[in-house]
């Protein structure tokens, strides 16, 4: 999906050192980490591959900016990021040193302290596993938890409200399956409705991603918690990501999640401390 070549500052900087070096070539990456190449240095700026040239003037500003990927085209860079006329939520591109994540009204919508964005959904994974059979995923955002669930389930159904989040996911090169797997299936609206005209029973296994509570606080109600409830099969897994437990807002928030989980029916609910979040079985 990603034809132009996306930069942050962890790639930038390789090619001011290469340059400050005296070095005529070097090796970076054009896709956020996802692989690299052998670019071309000059006085004009750095040649890649394709023939498209970041000049040392884009890629300083680039390097300038620590919370913003860029994509590279023949016309210049331009910052991933855009405003959402659903939510009014500003979206961004915010890089790490492994895969990037989301910046959604000023929050990262991944862990990237001690951990990457894609380390922090493989843990989530684990703590919904097996994925098999069928899988709703309530959240889709950059897609990483669709894309790893796909890789055992049959079929992952994923939902995002907001287009413009999707807008961002298109534009990130960690995010090239969820618009390639056909065993990836989206919904782009309010998962409120969604869910109302999915089956009882229909899942073996549901991931629960929502925005930070003070965001989507609708998306940790017990009439919510209900819905899932009903379209998950029996001795089904639900794993309910919410964040830091050791935090005061995340250790309040999770008593509320396990208590409201339990008040909706779900059994053996538990708290799965590695993945930040909560595991029930229906």
């Amino acid at each position: 999906m990603t034809a132009s070549i996306v930069l942050s500052h962890f790639q930038t900087s390789i090619l001011l050192d290469a340059r400050r070096k005296g070095d005529t070539r070097t090796i970076v990456s054009p896709d956020l980490n996802r692989t690299t190449m052998s670019v071309e240095l000059s006085d004009e700026g750095a040649l890649f591959p394709t023939g498209i040239v970041a000049s040392w003037s884009a890629i300083e500003v680039i390097t300038d900016s620590r919370n913003a990927c860029f994509k590279l085209t023949s016309e210049g860079i331009q910052a991933i990021q855009t405003f959402s006329e659903v939510t009014q939520w500003p979206r961004s591109l915010y890089p790490t040193d492994e895969a990037p994540t989301t910046l959604v009204a000023g929050l990262t919508m991944h862990r990237i302290v001690g951990i990457g964005p894609y380390q922090d959904t493989r843990r989530k994974i684990k703590a919904a596993g097996p994925l098999t059979g069928q899988v709703l995923d309530t959240a889709t955002g950059l897609g990483y938890t669709a894309i790893e669930a796909a890789r055992t389930a049959n079929l992952v159904t994923t939902v995002e409200l907001d287009p413009a989040g999707l807008e961002i996911a298109r534009e990130n090169p960690w995010s090239d399956d969820l618009f390639q797997n056909p065993r990836i299936k989206q919904i782009v609206g309010d998962v409120w409705e969604a869910i109302e005209e999915m089956g009882e029973g229909e899942f073996s296994s549901i991931i629960h991603d929502p925005p930070a509570f003070n965001l989507a606080g609708d998306l940790y109600s017990k009439e919510f918690y209900l819905e899932l409830h009903r379209v998950l099969a029996r001795r089904g897994r639900l794993f309910h990501y919410v964040g830091d437990p050791e935090s005061h807002s995340g250790s309040k928030v999770t008593r509320g999640v396990i208590r409201r989980l339990q008040a909706a029916g779900f059994s053996r609910v538990r708290q799965e401390h590695q993945a930040f979040g909560v595991v029930a079985i229906k």
